[in-house]
């Protein structure tokens, strides 16, 4: 492929413009330290610049459109703000451009923008942990791997935005563009890598999965029935029981219409072998008091304090000690980063269930939400109120149009 003059001078002044801008406004946010990057190195060389077209000559636009947390704060709404004028980023040598097409909402969202994970952080920081979209530009040391049009997803701070730029050892390739693979990123491997390294399923064991219809509810729900367990699952209406039914869960409970308590003590006298909990609060008392002996709680969330001040909701913690001692019980968290050397892993299986048919990867892209599907980065605040609301089925998914300042 040849490139023209004019083709090389839209890159130097996109080139220009985007270290000017730099000059003047710092990176905003450390997100490369979150995963132990180093700070993208640019490439200055222009003979790279084959690298930062499209193979239809289309030139990457200066500027775009992305959310940034501006105020730390629980309440997304108060604490985010949707820049408008952005400046693309210009990825390194080991480093990808991905336009975004989808992109993952996720409870943690907003513990993100309290600043809840790291303490040293002050805004303004880019937020958002995983999209898929397409390589529009990148490095010379990524051009060993990837190519220009390239489908991927990855899991990387500040994917709430037009453009990401994504170390290419973190990017995953895909076949093709589909939100069912983004459901994968973050609530596939976190089922599959908690369950495989704390749950110790086998057959015949009773598996209590809290928040079941959800995004990674879902995949621990199929997850442990692949290992002929016993599950079942809470939610929160008839709709979200039909789901669980159809995705394998033996014995669906609509929390709102059945006492989760008294139906456990009832039917699984014995108690659970593994509680996979997600709520927090009341939820987790009771998956205190459901364990069997020698049962294992694996905490991989607390969604039902994450929008308080403490980011906590109250539980019965002073009689915590003697009901684990006396059934031998155990309790662990589970926080994904801490697991990324089984990630690839993790992934590699999950996408080859998918494509194989063995796994169902539930979207919602808010279709049947009051004010329609979640489209554009303005859909966010939407999408995750959705979510806080109780309201989704599977993995809540904003779509990303083409950007209308660029023919990528």
């Amino acid at each position: 492929m040849s490139f023209n003059t004019k083709s090389n001078a839209l890159l130097r002044c996109w080139g220009s413009r985007f270290w000017r801008s730099r000059r003047l406004c710092p990176l905003e946010g450390p997100f490369w330290s979150c995963f132990g990057g180093a700070r993208p190195r640019p490439i200055l060389d222009m003979s790279y610049s084959r690298h930062f077209l499209d193979f239809q000559g289309s030139s990457i636009p200066s500027s775009m459109k992305k959310l940034v947390v501006t105020k730390l704060s629980s309440n997304f709404r108060e604490a985010v703000a949707l820049r408008q004028d952005a400046p693309v980023p210009l990825p390194g040598d080991g480093d990808l451009l991905v336009r975004n097409r989808f992109i993952g909402i996720n409870a943690s969202d907003i513990n993100y923008s309290a600043g809840r994970y790291d303490t040293s952080v002050k805004p303004p920081f880019d937020v958002g942990f995983e999209g898929i979209g397409d390589v529009v530009a990148l490095g010379l040391s990524a051009s060993a791997r990837y190519t220009v049009g390239q489908a991927v997803a990855y899991m990387t701070p500040g994917s709430f935005a037009e453009y990401t730029v994504v170390p290419a050892k973190q990017a995953v390739l895909l076949p093709s563009v589909k939100p069912e693979f983004l459901t994968l990123m973050v609530s596939g491997t976190t089922a599959y890598i908690s369950l495989k390294e704390l749950g110790q399923l086998s057959e015949g064991k009773k598996v209590l999965v809290t928040a079941a219809s959800g995004g990674t509810g879902q995949f621990a729900v199929q997850l442990s029935k692949k290992a002929k367990c016993h599950v079942i699952g809470t939610c929160s209406s008839d709709e979200k029981v039909g789901f669980l039914k159809s995705i394998g869960c033996d014995h669906p409970i609509n929390y709102k219409t059945e006492n989760v308590g008294a139906v456990i003590k009832r039917d699984y006298p014995e108690g659970m072998d593994v509680v996979y909990e997600s709520v927090g609060g009341k939820m987790f008392d009771l998956a205190v008091n459901s364990l069997a002996t020698k049962g294992r709680l694996i905490v991989i969330g607390f969604i039902s304090g994450y929008q308080n001040p403490t980011g906590l909701q109250p539980v019965k913690a002073e009689m915590l000690p003697a009901k684990l001692l006396k059934k031998s019980a155990s309790i662990q968290g589970f926080f994904l980063n801490h697991y990324l050397s089984e990630y690839k892993m993790a992934m590699e299986h999950l996408l080859t269930m998918y494509e194989s048919g063995e796994l169902v990867c539930e979207v919602d892209l808010g279709d049947m939400s009051p004010e329609g599907k979640f489209i554009g980065l303005e859909s966010v605040f939407r999408a995750v109120d959705y979510m806080y609301m109780g309201k989704n089925i599977g993995k809540i998914v904003v779509e990303l149009p083409n950007s209308v300042n660029s023919k990528l």
